[in-house]
């Protein structure tokens, strides 16, 4: 197979986004390309690789086993170069550069904001978002297609280093008329009549719930699994039920008192935020700077805008 002799970046570069969108017609419209030059391009990979590299699914496509593994080694390769190209910037001393960051869907709630600031202090470097689910972000850490990620477990199935950043709570939250919401230090068990809402299986949210139902020998009256934070949220103001949720994601219903913050014994449960990158991993500038910010940062940050509603939940109740 001597495909590498005729391969061109640029090759790599459409075959990457139409792989990520699954659809020629995205790719164009993303690369500022025709439809019919993505596809032409595409085709003369397949036909350099000899496989085919997409099959197609009703009206979209999917990859193939070839493709899915010339996915992996392209995001290698057009990382390494996004690395070699930032290295060669460093060299000039500049404060500029770009940098990718990915996120799992907890941290899309509070890292808006940080990046403002950063952003602020830093004006030459560019922040690069992506949000998914934790097994996408440590495939994307391996395949050097990002060079930090956010996450609140230390990946421990990857050769990566995790720093603690910032403390990460979860509440347990009801609707503003439930008749526990103004309750001081009550007992889990008081809400064994209340629908639970949680998340999908395999979740890191619904992991801390179930350990905190063992924990405290309790047994819901009722589960409901839903597929996002977002819904959990907007089910608990209709009344649905109660959640057990990270605490960083309530910043607007929290302002607004859409929904309480329960006092219940053993909450809230702590957990961390971590700062990850490949050991293999050689930070940049604008890598290191945004990750001491982020260190430096991200805790009295939290702290200043969710604290004041923890101290709230323990304060004694007036005479």
């Amino acid at each position: 197979m001597n495909f590498i002799r005729t391969l061109t970046l640029r090759q790599l570069q459409i075959f990457v986004v139409a792989a990520r969108h699954l659809s020629y017609a995205r790719a164009a419209e993303e690369l500022h390309l025709t439809p019919p030059a993505v596809s032409m391009q595409l085709k003369q990979l397949e036909d350099n690789v000899g496989l085919p590299l997409f099959e197609r699914m009703g009206r979209g496509v999917a990859l193939t086993d070839a493709g899915d593994l010339l996915m992996h080694h392209a995001l290698r390769v057009l990382g390494e170069i996004k690395d070699a190209e930032a290295n060669l910037q460093g060299l000039l001393g500049a404060e500029a550069g770009q940098l990718s960051v990915g996120l799992v869907s907890t941290a899309k709630y509070f890292m808006p904001r940080l990046l403002a600031q950063f952003s602020q202090a830093h004006p030459g470097i560019e922040v690069q978002f992506s949000v998914g689910n934790r097994e996408s972000l440590l495939q994307k850490l391996q395949d050097n297609a990002i060079d930090l990620a956010v996450m609140g477990r230390i990946p421990v199935e990857i050769d990566a280093h995790a720093e603690p950043m910032a403390s990460h709570p979860y509440v347990v939250i009801g609707p503003s008329d439930h008749p526990l919401r103004d309750a001081r230090r009550f007992d889990f068990q008081e809400l064994r009549h209340d629908t639970f809402l949680l998340r999908e299986e395999g979740s890191g949210s619904r992991r801390v719930a179930e350990e905190m139902f063992k924990n405290h020998l309790f047994t819901p009256a009722r589960t409901i699994s839903m597929g996002s934070n977002e819904t959990i949220k907007q089910a608990v103001m209709a009344g649905m039920g109660i959640a057990l949720i990270s605490l960083h994601t309530l910043p607007l219903e929290l302002k607004t008192a859409e929904v309480s913050v329960f006092d219940v014994i053993g909450t809230p449960i702590e957990r961390t935020w971590y700062v990850v990158h490949m050991n293999s991993k050689r930070l940049l500038p604008a890598g290191q700077r945004f990750r001491e910010f982020l260190l430096e940062q991200a805790a009295p940050g939290l702290e200043k805008e969710f604290g004041r509603y923890l101290t709230a939940r323990t304060a004694s109740p007036a005479a």
